[in-house]
């Protein structure tokens, strides 16, 4: 007589915005998850603001898991008139599409929004239950499309990232290592505290999501993530050129000398005991997780 036996079944999953800081993470780590097939797309495979094409996608694919990295994220430029159309589309509509299409097809969805739709006050760790108070177009999206994700989908786990950065794409450390070593001073805001997020230990804890998943153990709802410690941005930038050996003279200045079209936020330190304690998982400090991306970027460099 057969001993009974369970069976799992392959993973069928969809990452939207593969072309991205965190789908290139994904992509590079994707063969730390095991039992899984993924589909990568980004805005020219799949047009998130077609709800139709969304349907067919997950119909077609069989889809059991959409990882949502998908976002219009040039906060600066999403104040423009002529731009908040397309930035309420991808951030608001995009994700109501690909919810829907999650909770027909009975699957999983981690969409990923950011520290930005807090945007308060509060002068310690800012937890998943603090009032929101987005600024600006962009936050307000974020925030309305994170609603979208748990309100239309019953197996959502949004995930609040901060200060994003990859040894992919274009972000903050890049910038100022090119930056750095093209000119010998420069000025950074100081009166802005967070804490810098590498893309990779994203990708990461999303597999941890997905094996948690797949257990039938996950936890949904809205969990903030970022890397362990604190700083400024005159600070990160600090580090990098000190761990890069870049002589540039890096200066502090305040927020109102650098103006900017979107108001970011001063104070986006974020707790992340939720995640750790629904998912089992430990956090690198930022400095650990900017020297590995550091390595990545100059072995990018020297092949």
């Amino acid at each position: 007589m057969l001993k009974n036996r369970i069976v799992r079944r392959t993973m069928r999953i969809l990452v939207t915005g593969a072309n991205g800081q965190l789908g290139s993470e994904l992509k590079a780590l994707s063969e730390n998850l095991e039992n899984a097939e993924f589909i990568f797309t980004d805005r020219g495979e799949l047009d998130i603001t077609n709800a139709e094409a969304v349907s067919r996608v997950f119909k077609e694919n069989s889809i059991t898991c959409c990882i949502n990295c998908a976002a219009y994220t040039a906060v600066d430029k999403a104040e423009e008139e002529d731009q908040q159309l397309v930035v309420r589309g991808i951030n608001i509509a995009g994700v109501q599409n690909i919810a829907r299409a999650c909770e027909e097809n009975d699957a999983l969805l981690v969409h990923i929004s950011s520290d930005y739709v807090y945007h308060n006050s509060v002068n310690r760790p800012l937890l998943e239950t603090d009032p929101t108070e987005p600024k600006g177009i962009y936050a307000r999206t974020k925030l309305d499309g994170d609603r979208c994700a748990t309100s239309f989908n019953s197996k959502t786990v949004v995930l609040r990232v901060s200060w994003l950065y990859s040894s992919f794409g274009n972000n903050f450390v890049k910038t100022m290592i090119r930056l750095g070593e093209s000119r010998d001073a420069l000025s950074i805001v100081y009166d802005q505290i967070g804490t810098p997020t590498y893309a990779g230990d994203v990708a990461l804890t999303i597999f941890d999501v997905i094996r948690k998943y797949e257990k039938g153990d996950a936890s949904y709802g809205v969990f903030n993530f970022s890397n362990e410690g604190v700083t400024t941005w005159y600070d990160f930038a600090s580090e990098i050129f000190r761990l890069q050996g870049i002589s540039c003279n890096v200066s502090p200045i305040l927020s109102k000398d650098y103006p900017t079209a979107a108001e970011r936020p001063h104070f986006s330190v974020m707790d992340k005991s939720k995640v750790k304690n629904a998912y089992g998982i430990s956090i690198p400090h930022w400095r650990d997780s900017l020297e590995e991306c550091l390595s990545l970027i100059n072995q990018a460099v020297e092949h």
